[in-house]
């Protein structure tokens, strides 16, 4: 799977993806993350990306030229790339949105900046808005990060065992509830024990208690 990320900060994306299991995937060539500053699209001889708001306001906003430019050298190559830009606008990132986004081939994720990006730019190269919650950051690398890793651990062969991901403790939802508490080595931490159920080895005891203790 490829992804292409457009931001002004490479130098806070690179590092992450340098030393996580991302940068052991694109070892095993399960996954290609292309880190791309859209500042070199920039049609401006200062190299100048961003502009004040018509209308007036606070801030500076992302002008539309070099994004839609970015996108256009992208496709040019990589027709069938799928663009998301992280934004508080957008339907809120859930498992299920990281589920069908694991099925597409090819991801580009456009890194926000300052008051927002120019809105012909959402409209015309934009296929998805994605939220993370009802908070503001500075930027949109932790968002694109956030759903790089999500998508990329869904892969086959990212994590070393693909049954982790069926069975980890928030991959499911029941009635609203997401996740059982969870315990390992040692049997005893300051007076509190492991269940003794997780300790039977009776491994319809253990679903049953892992299902009546879902939070």
């Amino acid at each position: 799977m490829k992804f292409n990320i457009l931001t002004l900060f490479k130098e806070s994306i690179e590092p992450y993806i340098q030393s996580s299991i991302l940068q052991k995937a694109i070892e095993k060539n399960l996954l290609e993350v292309d880190v791309i500053n859209f500042r070199d699209f920039s049609n401006n001889k200062h190299k100048k990306v961003d502009d004040t708001p018509y209308g007036g306001g606070a801030g500076m906003v992302l002008q539309a030229q070099p994004i839609i430019d970015s996108i256009k050298e992208i496709k040019k190559t990589q027709p069938e790339t799928y663009v998301i830009f992280p934004s508080p606008a957008g339907k809120t990132l859930n498992q299920d949105k990281l589920k069908e986004l694991s099925k597409k081939s090819n991801i580009t994720l456009i890194c926000g900046r300052y008051e927002g990006l120019d809105q012909r730019a959402i409209d015309l190269v934009v296929d998805e808005e994605i939220s993370l919650g009802e908070f503001i950051l500075c930027g949109g690398e932790l968002p694109s990060l956030c759903i790089l890793e999500g998508v990329s651990r869904l892969l086959p062969g990212v994590l070393g065992n693909d049954e982790s991901i069926l069975e980890e403790s928030y991959s499911k939802e029941i009635d609203g509830k997401k996740s059982h508490p969870v315990y390992t080595k040692p049997e005893v931490v300051e007076g509190l024990k492991v269940p003794e159920v997780l300790l039977s080895g009776n491994h319809k005891k253990i679903k049953e208690w892992k299902m009546s203790n879902l939070r």
